[in-house]
């Protein structure tokens, strides 16, 4: 299997899942992460010594807690492990590529402490194909949207390399990396398409950006 053209039926139906709330992993996103429990320690040695893949998904908070932990939301995205790097206090520093959205069907026993799932990848063969680009005007909307809300939210930008992303890279890079909540992540994770995405992406920005607003005003 080439991972730079990943198919669909060669991703394994049973994964671990690192459960990690308001961390979203889209596919062709890269996501880094700081790994210091054992059981996520052992999760990445044991995903290194198996095609490299683990999948991201979010505790849902309105779910039961089950024997294995916290209830989880029931779509997450798998990653390949495309960078490891070892601490000298014993931390792995990882990133991960995304690959393509699962739907948790059920979960498993649990391996070395850490949580299994048996996924789903079928209602996302898209996901593996590069997104057309955007309509020029959903584009024109995300930066209007874009600026005053980092400006709120006093996040400084590099506009250049933002104005030069692909669309594709622009929705991801964007969900991804935004402070939004837990369910708001959630809701850019299951848009259908990246058009879907990209509305999505527009109206929570303009939604922080009125409510940014609105506590200014009170105060």
């Amino acid at each position: 299997m080439s991972w730079q053209h990943p198919v669909l039926e060669d991703l394994p139906t049973e994964i671990a899942v690192f459960p990690l709330p308001g961390a979203l992993l889209l596919p062709r996103g890269r996501l880094p992460l700081n790994i210091f429990e054992p059981r996520y320690l052992a999760m990445v040695e044991d995903s290194l010594a198996n095609k490299r893949i683990f999948g991201m998904i979010q505790p849902n908070s309105h779910a039961p807690r089950g024997d294995t932990g916290p209830g989880l939301y029931r779509i997450g995205c798998v990653g390949r492990l495309s960078h490891f790097s070892e601490t000298g206090d014993g931390r792995y520093l990882i990133t991960l590529t995304g690959i393509a959205r699962f739907v948790v069907q059920r979960e498993l026993s649990m391996r070395h402490g850490y949580r299994r799932v048996e996924a789903d990848f079928s209602p996302f063969g898209a996901d593996l194909t590069v997104p057309n680009g955007l309509d020029p005007a959903v584009r024109a909307d995300i930066m209007e949207a874009l600026r005053p809300y980092f400006v709120a939210k006093g996040i400084d930008a590099n506009w250049d390399a933002i104005e030069a992303m692909a669309d594709a890279t622009l929705v991801t890079t964007l969900s991804m990396l935004c402070p939004f909540d837990t369910a708001e992540k959630q809701a850019l994770l299951e848009a259908p398409t990246e058009t879907d995405r990209a509305a999505d992406l527009v109206a929570l920005l303009r939604m922080a950006l009125h409510e940014a607003n609105g506590s200014h005003q009170a105060s």
